[in-house]
């Protein structure tokens, strides 16, 4: 499948809700219900050919088929490892995981961390599964993956040793869903190994569908708190690790779960409470559990705050909580993931992109030839945040980059590439499409702190009212890569793909090639954005477009030639919203003449009867690709007549063959005399 045929069917499933929390795709196209229906028919036990109970599914190297660590593992199912197996008992609690011989306490941090919020956990782990009610040795688990929610099927055949889980287990040995889940994400990442490292972050977003941020506890965090307190009403998971980086071994984690301020002494002091997800360990410092600095404080504020059991939760002062703690982590929540109409919401925006070699791989800003080849995508705020976090007027924008397949690439000996955003303010005329010379002139208003070869690159930006262009990009050029990129906003904007000239043109050799026929159709699709409809341009309108604009007679668009035309579209789409007065992505016939107009062509009644029975459909309704294709008709018309008129008189005398060449532009040129003005 081509690559306009893969975003055209993306546009498609995103349109009937494939993808969404409600309508996750089956992953590796394997049906739940299907599946367990038929085993259920046969009387057997599900059996997953796609991650099957073998040594390559445990990993590629320190899990491999040689290492000493899978010596005489066995793939058991639960009914063969106790009498009475159970799904879920009694709710999913944090006892239920236990970590074991696989680096993966980050995920566990997650999972742990994922048992305090029942909604986002009934999410992930659907209802009705149990070893008892038509069990078929079968289990599925949603989870979300670069851009899009996915069930995961398994079987539950799981690797022991000696009889016990090799992994994760729950405290009392008879619960299964921590094990099974950790199964099935060890599934769609390629294998158990591919587990080892990481971001408890990562696990938020694959289980939410969040947008992570990460802060270091030790440089400025002056306006943390209420960042966190606003981060709180918009329901985001947070959380904080003690850590030398956010890298390295996970010494302690943390879930933040409130913030208050008491009087104490004269003066207000800013607490923290604290989650944690293991249970019982606590903090014993200042304002804990029973320490004396409650004292300092009003019985009917105390009565509000204090709450005191050995249930892993406690108070801490912020001052404190800046001290002991290495990383802030942020999982802000798209609005579909939240149930609660009392919740703020985020607004949201979602591109998925490639960059291919020789065409879309500019690498960085070090590398000025080729950047501007990179994907573009450009975004429009025009209404400042609500009571900023920071004091600042502005919009608070939030960028995620994240590179796809990030973990299945060790397994055949790749490195990740290392990933990183660009950010330019849009001015002029290149609010249409960016163009190399002019996008280099400028600088960078923002971008991400440095390239990275983690899973995603993010943070958090305010900046002016207006509009921007975030160009994504490998450090590397000419490395070959797909990705999301993710844009969060508090107010309504608007976000779209803008396909730079550069990129759709391809290099050969070192020579920039020309486009045809088949690249000029495609382009359109990418340049107007969801609401205009159009399935990119008609042969005839690329027909004409050539014509009109080809100078060399090469059949074919240079570079110079499409920046033409894609000002041209510009100036053409920008008409073509305006006067579509009803936001329906397509034009009225009523709608035509204004918008035409206001392209250059002023019309009288004859022609423009003569234009809506050539370019409206049934419904007297004309898309873009008609509208585009009927001013570019114009335009070639109105040339030839120019041609013709030599003498500037307004008139002009045809043979019999001008005649026929006219007629053979179209056939209502047969009224170019009634055109009384072009612009």
């Amino acid at each position: 499948m081509s690559n306009i045929a893969k975003v055209l069917s993306k546009r498609q499933d995103r349109g009937e809700g494939l993808g969404t929390n409600e309508k996750a795709i089956p992953f590796n196209k394997q049906d739940y219900q299907t599946l367990k229906q038929e085993c259920l028919a046969k009387k057997t036990l599900f059996c997953d050919p796609t991650f099957p109970a073998e040594s390559a599914s445990l990993g590629y190297n320190e899990l491999g088929p040689q290492s000493s660590q899978t010596r005489g593992v066995q793939w058991k199912r639960p009914k063969e490892l106790c009498s009475n197996p159970q799904f879920i008992v009694d709710g999913a609690t944090r006892t239920d995981i236990c970590q074991g011989a696989l680096g993966d306490c980050w995920l566990l941090a997650a999972i742990a961390s994922l048992t305090l919020e029942k909604e986002f956990l009934e999410r992930v782990v659907p209802h009705g599964q149990s070893f008892k009610e038509n069990y078929a040795g079968i289990f599925h688990f949603q989870l979300w993956q670069c851009g899009e929610w996915v069930d995961v099927v398994i079987d539950d055949r799981l690797p022991t040793r000696n009889g016990r889980l090799l992994f994760v287990q729950s405290a009392e040995g008879s619960e299964f869903w921590s094990a099974l889940l950790e199964k099935a994400y060890a599934k769609v990442n390629g294998s158990y190994e591919a587990l080892t490292g990481g971001l408890a972050n990562e696990g938020f977003e694959d289980f939410t569908g969040g947008i992570a941020e990460s802060y270091d506890l030790s440089k400025d965090s002056s306006h943390l708190f209420k960042l966190m307190q606003k981060a709180l009403t918009l329901r985001s998971l947070m959380g904080c690790a003690i850590s030398v980086s956010p890298i390295s071994l996970l010494l302690a984690y943390f879930h933040i779960i409130y913030f208050s301020k008491v009087h104490s002494h004269g003066r207000l002091v800013q607490l923290v409470r604290l989650r944690n997800p293991w249970g019982q360990v606590e903090w014993t410092g200042p304002w804990s559990d029973n320490s004396k600095e409650w004292n300092s404080v009003q019985p009917e504020e105390k009565a509000k705050l204090v709450h005191s059991a050995e249930d892993g939760e406690f108070w801490m002062a912020y001052s404190d909580f800046i001290q002991n703690f290495s990383w802030l982590e942020i999982c802000n929540q798209t609005p579909d993931a939240l149930s609660s109409d009392t919740v703020s919401r985020w607004k949201f925006s979602q591109f998925e992109g490639d960059w291919r070699v020789g065409s879309t791989a500019g690498g960085c800003l070090n590398n000025p030839v080729s950047f501007c080849s990179n994907p573009q995508y450009v975004i429009k705020m025009e209404e400042e945040d609500d009571d900023p976090y920071d004091g600042k007027d502005g919009c608070t924008i939030l960028v995620g980059l994240m590179q796809k397949d990030f973990r299945k690439v060790n397994r055949f000996g790749q490195n990740p590439n290392a990933i990183g955003f660009t950010i330019y303010k849009v001015t002029g005329y290149i609010q249409s499409v960016i163009l190399r010379d002019v996008l280099l002139r400028q600088r960078p208003i923002a971008g991400c702190k440095g390239f990275t070869s983690m899973r995603e690159v993010s943070e958090r930006f305010k900046l002016p009212t207006g509009e921007y262009v975030i160009i994504p990009s490998t450090f590397e050029p000419n490395r070959n890569g797909s990705f999301v990129l993710r844009v969060f906003t508090e107010k309504e904007a608007v976000a779209r793909f803008v396909q730079s000239v550069f990129s759709i043109f391809q290099f050969k050799k070192g020579k920039l090639l020309e486009i045809g026929i088949l690249c000029l159709q495609c382009s359109v699709v990418f340049y107007t954005g969801t609401d205009v409809k159009t399935d990119g341009f008609s042969m005839e309108t690329c027909r004409l477009i050539i014509s009109l604009l080809d100078k060399d007679g090469s059949g074919k668009l240079g570079l110079m030639e499409f920046q033409i035309l894609w000002i041209k579209i510009q100036k053409y789409l920008e008409a073509f919203k305006k006067h579509d007065t009803d936001n329906s992505g397509t034009m009225s016939s009523y709608e035509m003449r204004d918008a035409m107009k206001e392209a250059g062509f002023q019309l009288n009644n004859e022609v423009l009867q003569v234009i809506i029975s050539r370019y409206a459909n049934q419904q007297c309704t004309v898309d873009f690709d008609s509208f585009v294709g009927c001013l570019i008709h114009l335009e070639m018309l109105f040339q030839m007549f120019k041609r013709f008129d030599k003498k500037d008189t307004g008139k002009i005398e045809l043979d019999i063959l001008g005649y026929s060449f006219l007629r053979s532009l179209g056939h209502f040129s047969q009224y170019l005399g009634h055109f009384y003005q072009y612009h």
